[in-house]
């Protein structure tokens, strides 16, 4: 197995991508218990956490969405702390803000800042499109650069940090679309689909009368997760992979000239460099899933949608037409893995 040099003499390295593939599966079926008929959006998530990166998570109302947030932070047994979004919300109720302290002899004054929701380990944004631009705007240097400011100041965040949010799509009255810039630090969209009939059946069985995932223990601790996240970002990209992944990304801009006859046809915008990152992270994990150490292009095309779904725009005439970005994108794909 080839990983980075400072790994390459490792002679456990085949161990540690097996104890990698062994715990990651843990996870996932921990979590499958209690969210039942989902185990694609499982696996899709837990490789987002474990590349480091956001989640926005969007499906319909009574889908597990909160449901499936609680349960991941429970299997890692770290504290999640909520944000339910609603218009009133300011953005001082998420980042925290400076309070006034007065001492004990009445004689001085101070400012202390009091930290609010965003300072956990894994914060759950309910509902974000309920929030106003200006609360969805506080969470950017959160969610890019794992830091807030206030008055001057810069706190730093816990390490890992997590955001998880969800919307609803289908609710338009008192909601507040995400802009690009915001979802673009997503590094997974993930679309939270109806379940199966058996699906259904087993959920009566497990969640009638009481919420399971508030009974789930912790099977992999924050200590492994760090580790698990260390090793992906040993997984040797080749010059190939590289060059393969960004002319998957120019594949998506109907403007570059090595966009994709799809692209010209449906797009309007296509990726952004954090596109490229997020699709090599995302990637690395798959590659690490399948018992290796170094990226090939099925992992790349594994992850490109959920990566890639919510970074291009369609045009005004596909909207009206009635395509789904998943489908034209999943075209571009295609095309893009015949060519490699």
């Amino acid at each position: 197995m080839a990983l980075s040099t400072s790994r390459r003499a490792d002679p456990d390295i085949g161990t540690a991508i097996k104890h990698f593939r062994d715990d990651m599966n843990r996870l996932c079926e921990s979590l499958a218990r209690v969210i039942v008929g989902q185990e694609a959006l499982i696996r899709d998530m837990v490789s987002a956490m474990l590349a480091g990166g956001h989640i926005l998570l969007e499906g319909y109302p009574g889908l597990g969405k909160t449901h499936l947030a609680k349960g991941l932070a429970c299997c890692i047994g770290v504290p999640m702390s909520r944000v339910q979004c609603t218009p009133d919300l300011m953005p001082a109720d998420i980042t925290g803000s400076e309070v006034l302290l007065r001492a004990e002899d009445d004689r001085e004054h101070r400012l202390e800042f009091r930290p609010g929701p965003i300072f956990a380990p894994m914060v759950l944004v309910d509902e974000i499109n309920r929030a106003t631009p200006k609360t969805q705007a506080a969470l950017l240097e959160a969610m890019q650069e794992r830091q807030v400011t206030a008055a001057g100041r810069s706190h730093r965040l816990p390490d890992p940090f997590w955001l998880i949010a969800t919307q609803n799509p289908i609710e338009i009255e008192g909601t507040f679309p995400l802009p690009e810039a915001q979802t673009d630090r997503f590094l997974f969209k993930l679309s939270v689909g109806y379940p199966a009939v058996d699906a259904m059946l087993r959920l009566i069985d497990i969640s009638l009368d009481e919420e399971p995932t508030e009974n789930m223990n912790a099977v992999i601790s924050l200590q492994r997760i760090s580790e698990m996240m260390a090793l992906c970002r040993e997984v040797v990209i080749a010059d190939e992979m590289k060059r393969a992944a960004v002319s998957l990304v120019l594949a998506t801009h109907p403007e570059h000239g090595a966009g994709s006859e799809e692209a010209r046809r449906h797009f309007r915008y296509g990726a952004s460099p954090r596109g490229l990152q997020a699709l090599l992270r995302a990637a690395r994990v798959r590659a690490l899933q399948s018992g290796r150490g170094h990226m090939a292009a099925d992992d790349i095309a594994s992850v490109a949608l959920p990566a890639l779904r919510h970074r291009v725009l369609l045009n005004i005439e596909s909207e009206m037409d009635g395509i789904a970005i998943d489908s034209a994108l999943e075209r571009v794909i295609g095309s893009w893995r015949r060519s490699i």
